[in-house]
């Protein structure tokens, strides 16, 4: 707690918010691309006390946001199996698939098991050799390393009856569909600290270049997010679009080469559906030839899901960052944190279960608990 205090010093956050208040002089426009920060933003109430001109939108960061409802489905219908142990990090359990979820699963009978790695898992398998036990693979760049060891290890050391199924998803190529659409309005990027931290920033410069946006690799708590925002918007006045490592207490240029080589063999790069957004090329990975007997859609071979999203949700246009999560008619109301309609209110990283948590329930920096936008630190 003693170092995490040191980067919620109200004094230095203060200094910080100075610093950005004189140096901006006209709107600009950033994009976290972390649920993480998302929820330190509004936990802290950052948002509400940058400059009137700094907006920050709320990127696809969530990767229980995004995971697209086709594998919730799949992944329910494998569950749903008497031969199978069904094995997941708990903030998946409420994600709402077409109609269940997978507490309703495990309810029915399902055998439905969180774990808090997916080498847990692999030990399940190890200790139940009658039972198909997969583990539900999600995530961005961070846990597709853990991932990647598990399937290596159940190949290693010749445990069949493991299977992951898998939804990974990549940030470069999100930031790149972010860009692409005629309806952006992002000027600059605040990059997750954590996918750096396992892939480097080699990918970056090229994105910065050809979109002119600055994009500056960022933490977590307070001061990391204003040093983040105060380089990107001193890039952005000065007219400059640079990557810059603002978090080099945890990212190396070059990343995690020994997660790198792990990745590299097991995985390889694919086309992923992203949910409420769609497809983006390049964006995801799946298990590489050699790894692909351990492939769960591959084993169980679930072809018959008939997905149906809720009208009323409006979690495609939040992830895009079009839409703050009380603008949707349904936040708070129709859908809240006990009776979700998408997963942006269940994850624990997701925009809508933030501005719920936080109650950030109506528009305006009036929307606050009552007291003033001022909990930093």
């Amino acid at each position: 707690m003693r170092y995490l205090e040191e980067f919620r010093d109200p004094a230095l956050a203060r200094r910080l918010l100075d610093e950005i208040h004189a140096t901006v002089t006209r709107p600009w426009a950033l994009m976290e691309v972390c649920g993480g920060q998302t929820h330190s933003i509004i936990r802290h109430g950052i948002d509400q006390l940058l400059p009137a001109e700094v907006e920050l939108i709320h990127g696809p960061g969530c990767p229980v946001c995004v995971t697209p409802l086709e594998v919730i489905d799949k992944a329910l219908a494998i569950a749903s199996r008497p031969d199978v142990v069904f094995c997941s990090f708990g903030d998946m359990l409420r994600v709402p698939g077409t109609g269940r979820d997978l507490f309703r699963v495990k309810g029915a009978g399902g055998d439905v098991r969180v774990v808090y790695s997916p080498l847990d898992a692999l030990e399940i398998a190890r200790r139940t050799p009658g039972k198909q036990v997969v583990f539900f693979g999600i995530g961005f760049e961070t846990t597709a390393p853990a991932n990647a060891m598990a399937v290596h290890q159940a190949r290693r050391l010749g445990v069949r009856n493991f299977s992951l199924l898998v939804s990974h998803v990549r940030v470069p190529p999100a930031i790149e569909a972010v860009m692409s659409s005629p309806r952006c309005r992002v000027q600059g990027f605040l990059a997750a600290g954590h996918v750096c931290s396992v892939m480097g920033v080699g990918e970056y410069p090229e994105l910065a270049e050809r979109f002119r946006v600055p994009i500056v690799v960022t933490g977590f708590e307070p001061l990391d997010i204003l040093e983040g925002v105060r380089r990107t918007v001193r890039q952005l006045e000065r007219g400059e679009h640079r990557v810059e490592n603002a978090y080099p207490r945890a990212v190396r240029d070059e990343g995690n080469t020994a997660a790198l080589r792990m990745l590299a063999e097991v995985f390889e790069v694919t086309d992923r559906a992203w949910r409420g957004i769609g497809t983006i090329p390049a964006s995801g990975w799946r298990l590489a030839e050699a790894y692909r007997e351990f492939d769960a859609e591959h084993r169980f071979a679930v072809t018959d899901v008939r997905t149906l999203e809720p009208a009323a949700c409006r979690s495609g246009e939040v992830l895009q960052g079009l839409l703050k999560p009380y603008e949707c008619e349904a936040f708070g109301t129709a859908c809240t944190p006990r009776t979700p309609l998408g997963a942006t209110m269940v994850s624990s990283e997701g925009a809508c279960a933030a501005y719920y948590l936080y109650r950030r329930l109506a528009h305006g920096p009036a929307a606050t608990t009552g007291k003033e936008a001022s909990s930093v630190g």
